[in-house]
């Protein structure tokens, strides 16, 4: 279907009227949302944005936006006849809310780091509160001696703006406990951290500032759940690459990272095509059609707005 913004013709000039007068189906409607948004608005580095009448470029992130927020996203946007460039915080902002209700909470650590707890039995397991929503009951999450953070949450170096981990400094694994870095393993080059051993306080007085997400080896001696995740980032490093002799170069090269092993709670494990999560501090996430009973496959909706 193609819409001439120019014409008489108030059947091509306006696909809503078309809708309403010629009878066509509103599923049908509802496929056409992503085209209504490139031709009532160029959302500055969004997912649909047109370069020229013969070239769309689409990013494959947008598959994942929940219908719902884009409908209410399009109904924000105010209606004129002219190409008009929006930025693309109105429609994040209904995306967000829109996944904060429908979306369950989860941890998955993208590039994991191993923590060895040093004051607690090896082997040792224990089931953990956690919540899948923040009113909702509580959800079993495995905790032991072994758990793996992000890499971006340790530091080797201090400083009074960090909140994550660091030698001699205490963090709260959420809906865990606290733990203090006590000793740092360096590899072969003595510079990369391959492993942190620390002390946790299972009466849980001290309160240290940052808290961190993780994910624990299930039973002893046993990896993690492994996934893969894509994310998703802004198509275009410029706001509108349409002003551009050559837009081609413009492109992000980072548009799509795909983190081929990143450690899932077991939960996840039952996760099917098309449901989505929010995984703490990360943002949220959709199970990709590429998923197999043998590895499962997220792509990144939208950061969070805010972090803890």
């Amino acid at each position: 279907m193609k819409q001439d913004m120019q014409s008489d013709n108030f059947n091509i000039l306006h696909l809503i009227h078309i809708q309403e007068t010629n009878g066509v189906s509103i599923q049908a409607m509802i496929m056409l949302i992503a085209l209504w948004i490139h031709l009532k608005t160029s959302h500055i580095r969004c997912a649909l944005l047109s370069l020229d009448t013969s070239c769309f470029i689409l990013l494959v992130a947008g598959c994942a936006w929940p219908l719902s927020a884009l409908c209410v996203g399009i109904l924000t946007v105010e209606y004129n006849q002219h190409r008009d460039v929006k930025k693309k915080d109105r429609l994040e902002y209904h995306i967000r809310e829109d996944l904060n209700k429908i979306a369950s909470r989860t941890m998955v650590v993208l590039n994991p780091l191993k923590v060895v707890i040093t004051n607690m039995e090896a082997g040792t397991t224990m089931d953990l509160d956690a919540k899948k929503w923040p009113d909702a009951q509580n959800d079993d999450v495995p905790f032991s001696n072994v758990v793996y953070i992000e890499q971006s949450d340790f530091r080797l170096k201090d400083s009074k703006d960090y909140y994550g981990l660091a030698p001699g400094k205490s963090v709260l694994l959420r809906y865990a406990f606290p733990i203090k870095c006590t000793d740092v393993i360096l590899g072969d080059d003595k510079e990369t951290v391959v492993e942190i051993r620390a002390e946790y306080d299972p009466s849980k007085k001290t309160k240290p500032k940052g808290v961190l997400h993780w994910v624990a080896e299930p039973s002893p001696w046993v990896e993690p759940l492994k996934v893969e995740v894509r994310l998703f980032d802004k198509l275009f490093l410029s706001e509108n690459p349409a002003e551009l002799d050559d837009w081609l170069s413009d492109l992000n090269p980072h548009s799509k990272v795909v983190v081929a092993g990143a450690y899932a709670v077991p939960a996840l494990k039952s996760a099917a095509v098309g449901d989505r999560f929010q995984f703490e501090r990360l943002g949220y996430f959709v199970v990709d059609k590429d998923s197999t009973l043998e590895k499962l496959v997220f792509n990144r909706t939208i950061t969070l707005q805010d972090s803890y």
